[in-house]
């Protein structure tokens, strides 16, 4: 019997010729994420356990990433990024991409943001690779067609020290997504969908393995939305089979080699769900869950606050394209908050055109607020003075991946999911909006 795409790396990382579902087995990790808000307290572990003066396995192998409180005077914020500078410093860590003026991000050169995005950029994401992140969307990475799972503190520490972890084998989920995608349909549409369909349980500890010829169409961006939001679906991974299409991506930003793995035809799956793209329509995921799923023209009754675009999932060089040319020689009604995921993202914004206009020109045309430093900022909340964080019960429309209470600030206020195309049409009237109406 055959093995997934999961399991095939998992053998691999593993040293066995065979794994299934349900098989508890050692991992040998290619690279460990911590960010500023999971970092300190991952640190404060090792330290406990390993020792004070204990060395960390591999100074090349683990990533650190300030990205998510970063532009705040939260004293709490900022100290969890002096905690990462100290260890980085003694544990000699390659790869810090160090923030310190916070009032000039452009002044940071090692500075990325996102670590997701970033990590994808700065070419840490490989077929075939095991990659452990102690922040749920570390599933992003799956994308590349690579085994990418958020985890723990405590088993972060764990792999901080030893590089390995012992995981159980997650059974297989597989979607299909065949046809020809329709202009007014993007990624984000397409995994609303899924979890629309199978609910934000449907995969626990499960990998969702897309595959199909909408999907061999799609940019590496583009597949990252759809691996990024399968931890809504509960799932403990998500993951493309890697192509042309990601080896361009990955070799023209690392020359660190790699080993494509690939599902075997007679692999098993726990389920197989088929989607005819062409058929499919854009939708929303209305408050206060990520599988209440609504046809966009279901719910364009609804009036709306402001329109936030950015974040792991929807704040990449693509989403703010998409956006763009909806929003061309149109102005928005409400205020619309944009946050590049990482500095190459910003740059992008001023840089790349769409005829003759910068994208940064068009949302500033357009009225939208002018583009905010790169992070996470109010995707996840934080401090009362985030930028775009949500301090009253509005509603709002944003390209985020969750939107339980309180998830971008107010308890009250109401989140709608949305791609970037139904998020730039709903900013144009005021009011959810069918990307159709002007695409």
């Amino acid at each position: 019997m055959g093995m997934t795409l999961t399991e095939k790396i998992l053998a691999k990382a593993s040293g066995k010729s065979y794994v299934s579902p349900g098989e508890n087995i050692w991992v040998n990790a290619d690279l460990l994420m911590t960010h500023d808000v999971c970092g300190p307290g991952t640190i404060g572990i090792f330290k406990k356990e390993f020792g004070n003066d204990a060395k960390v396995w591999d100074r090349e192998k683990i990533v650190l990433i300030p990205d998510h409180y970063i532009f705040t005077k939260d004293a709490r914020a900022n100290r969890n990024v002096d905690i990462l500078r100290d260890f980085a410093k003694e544990q000699d860590i390659k790869y810090f991409y160090d923030i310190t003026d916070l009032s000039n991000f452009k002044a940071n050169p090692d500075y990325k943001g996102v670590c997701h995005v970033a990590l994808a950029q700065e070419g840490h994401t490989r077929p075939g690779e095991v990659l452990f992140g102690t922040d749920s969307h570390t599933c992003n990475a799956g994308a590349f067609g690579q085994f990418a799972t958020g985890i723990g503190n405590t088993d972060a520490a764990f792999v901080m020290g030893t590089g390995k972890l012992l995981i159980k084998v997650p059974a297989s989920m597989k979607f299909v997504f065949d046809g020809e995608m329709p202009p007014y349909l993007l990624a984000k549409d397409l995994i609303l969908h899924v979890i629309g369909d199978i609910s934000v349980s449907g995969a626990n500890y499960r990998a969702l393995e897309i595959s199909g010829e909408a999907i061999s169409k799609l940019t590496m961006e583009e597949r990252m939305t759809l691996c990024n939001m399968a931890i809504e679906a509960g799932g403990k991974n998500g993951v493309i089979a890697p192509d042309q299409t990601t080896f361009d991506y990955v070799r023209s930003r690392t020359d660190k080699p790699f080993e494509s793995l690939y599902a075997d035809a007679d692999a098993p799956y726990y389920y197989v769900k088929h989607y005819d793209v062409s058929k499919l329509e854009p939708v929303v995921a209305k408050p206060h869950s990520p599988d209440n799923r609504a046809l966009v023209r279901e719910v364009t009754d609804v009036k709306i606050d402001r329109v936030y675009i950015g974040s792991c999932t929807g704040g990449k060089t693509e989403d703010f394209y998409h956006a763009a040319k909806l929003l061309k020689g149109q102005q928005v009604k409400v205020p619309t908050y944009l946050v590049p995921a990482t500095q190459k993202v910003y740059n992008d914004l001023f840089s790349i055109k769409i005829d003759g206009l910068t994208l940064s020109e068009i949302f500033l045309q357009a009225g939208c607020i002018e583009p905010a430093s790169p992070s996470c900022a109010a995707c996840l909340g934080g401090p009362q003075d985030t930028f775009g964080r949500v301090n009253e019960a509005e509603v709002c429309v944003s390209t985020t991946n969750r939107n339980f209470p309180g998830r971008m600030g107010n308890k009250q206020a109401q989140i709608y999911l949305a791609s970037p195309y139904t998020a730039a049409a709903s900013a144009l009237t005021g009011h959810i909006t069918d990307p159709r109406d002007f695409l």
